[in-house]
């Protein structure tokens, strides 16, 4: 691929060296600073005994918190989304990995506020229909007032959340980080033409979707080997995060990590059991789509790992940039001419860094930029079909984000769970549009690509479910090995995988390089993939009843996805989410895709 666009941050801010990056930065910090002197003044804090200002009074300082609150968050939001702009397309990039260490700094001091705030409400938490009676203009904050109160009741002491603040910089955050250094730097040996280069471990990650199957078998060789030089340093980390994470749960009264989960993404254990439910019943269903591809790429039983993504049908289907952004804003405007100006202004304004390169993180992303009421778009393109739905994928994120323009900050966002869901729905509007006219040929490519995405969201996720669970009741002992975590993975992938892949071949060190595991503030960031995929597909089918109609629902569903549970949202399309049928109906989509699938010849 040539001429790969990087994105440009300059319409967030010219550079690090600039006066409106400099002055943003200051007012940052007064802001911090005011709010600061304006909680110290009002005693904004949990209160040992129960106040007796008037539900007036209450709610003009809830108006002044708020409006302050806002104010900062948009600052905050938009400085922290310019340095992890730089930061993750060039982790060689010290001086942006220095200034983010500052703004952390400062966000601990934000952390500390957010404790208090949240310690106060829980204190006047039986007060606040009469605040929000008496001070209407309150009104639209109420979900983010009454779910903080109801969140207070796990906090440690004032004290103990603020050293927590501050340790956690130089624990779980510094141990996220380190991984995302060590492992997007990582390059390894490639031998090409009879000459050897060393390459990107993005790049030769990439080589898995190559048609041909001598690149995928000694890419994934070069991988594991690469991956196998960090397994100590990295296993480091995961210890230290998951350590963290279980002490902090323990400290602040939680059940268990995955509670903490389940309230994080709003939703209760009855739909958690109901999804993985669902998900089990269809393992064989997973692996019955696996054992035809193995057929089809002339395996005698199970595949290699190293196939699990091998192209099959027409692997000649590669699309230039300019052809990957014509055919995913046709797709769009079909279904909505503002999500296909919204994809026009993505790639024409330069939101999408598409080029793999050294220092470069992995994978692919997309975060709001509040401040500019923009997006950005991390990918690493390829030109795969595969690829294509990667960059469909990360433009509904964005739209997701476009969705929630000129909400207050209080009220923007979304849990993980519902936060896949405009991705997913994307995706799906593709690859469903692309199939209807593509030749039998196209159809099976299409059609592998859709069922590769739904394995790792439904069968790969189910196993990284499986591996955290184990982690978590195992580091509650103590540290784990790098062979104890290549084993728990190796079982959780014998579980979900089974017979369909070659247990030799199973990637022991997955663990290792997928980011989602290095966040002491987010645990099990994995179930929601599965959640949003399965919600996202009902939702197209649900689409595809009710047509037009659905639209101005989907849209003001993306914009209220922070400021309700899941379940009284899904409730909007009379989806009830503790309904195991529900799932089961989403599972059936991808059943009659398999079943298609199996009847196409690769030939």
């Amino acid at each position: 691929m040539q001429d790969l666009p990087r994105w440009n941050l300059q319409s967030i801010y010219p550079s690090l060296s600039s006066p409106e990056y400099t002055a943003a930065r200051a007012d940052y910090q007064n802001r911090l600073t005011a709010l600061e002197a304006y909680f110290d003044q009002h005693d904004i804090r949990r209160l040992t005994t129960e106040t007796s200002s008037a539900a007036s009074q209450l709610g003009s300082e809830l108006v002044e918190i708020m409006g302050q609150l806002q104010e900062l968050s948009l600052q905050g939001e938009t400085l922290g989304a310019y340095l992890y702009g730089l930061i993750t397309t060039d982790s060689f990039d010290a001086a942006a990995a220095k200034e983010n260490s500052q703004l952390e700094i400062l966000g601990t001091r934000r952390q500390k506020l957010e404790v208090r705030l949240k310690g106060w409400l829980g204190s006047i938490a039986q007060r606040i229909p009469a605040i929000l009676s008496s001070t209407p203009t309150l009104e639209p904050y109420r979900f983010f007032l009454e779910f903080n109160a109801a969140q207070s009741r796990y906090l440690m002491s004032e004290e103990l959340e603020s050293l927590a603040a501050e340790l956690c910089l130089d624990a779980g955050t510094a141990f996220g980080r380190l991984q995302g250094n060590i492992t997007s730097q990582l390059q390894v040996p490639w031998e090409e033409n009879g000459q050897t280069r060393l390459l990107p471990i993005a790049q030769i990650h990439n080589f898995s979707f190559d048609p041909n199957p001598d690149i995928r078998r000694r890419a994934y060789q070069a991988e594991i080997a690469g991956w196998h030089s960090l397994r100590t340093t990295v296993a480091a980390c995961l210890n230290g995060v998951k350590g963290t994470s279980i002490t902090l749960a323990r400290s602040r009264g939680r059940e268990s990590p995955l509670t903490v989960a389940l309230e994080q993404n709003r939703i209760d254990r009855d739909i958690l059991e109901a999804l993985l439910g669902a998900i089990d019943e269809a393992l064989p269903m997973f692996r019955r789509y696996l054992l035809d591809k193995a057929k089809k790429l002339c395996h005698a039983g199970a595949m290699p790992w190293w196939d699990l993504f091998a192209p099959v049908g027409h692997a000649e289907q590669r699309f230039t940039w300019a052809e990957a952004r014509a055919f995913i804003i046709e797709k769009f405007s079909v279904f909505s001419p503002e999500l296909g100006e919204y994809a026009r202004r993505a790639f024409d304004e330069q939101w999408i860094d598409a080029e793999p390169r050294l220092g470069k993180r992995g994978g692919a992303y997309c975060m709001p930029v509040p401040g500019v009421e923009e997006s950005r778009i991390l990918a690493n393109y390829d030109g795969s079909f595969e690829q294509l739905m990667t960059l469909a994928h990360e433009l509904g994120h964005g739209y997701h984000n476009e969705c929630q323009k000129g909400l207050e900050m209080p009220r923007r966002g979304s849990p993980a769970t519902l936060a896949e869901t405009a991705s997913i729905f994307c995706e799906t509007l593709v690859a469903t549009a692309a199939l209807q006219t593509a030749p039998p040929g196209d159809q099976l490519a299409i059609l592998e690509t859709q069922l590769a995405n739904a394995m790792q969201v439904c069968v790969d996720i189910r196993s990284r479910y499986l591996f955290e669970t184990a982690i978590f009741e195992r580091r509650a002992s103590g540290e784990l090995s790098p062979e104890e975590f290549c084993d728990l993975m190796r079982d959780a992938q014998a579980r979900t995988y089974g017979e369909a892949v070659l247990p030799e071949t199973y990637h022991q060190y997955m663990w290792l390089w997928k980011p989602h595991y290095y966040s002491h503030e987010e645990y099990f960031y994995n179930f929601p993939y599965a959640f949003g995929h399965l919600f996202g597909m009902g939702l197209y089918a649900y689409y595809q009843s009710a047509g037009e109609t659905f639209i101005p629902q989907y849209r003001q569903l993306l914009r209220d996805t922070a400021q309700d549970w899941a379940g009284p949202l899904a409730g909007r399309f009379g989806i009830n989410l503790a309904d195991r049928e529900f799932w089961r109906g989403s599972l059936a989509i991808i059943a009659r895709l398999i079943e298609q699938y199996e009847k196409l010849s690769p030939t």
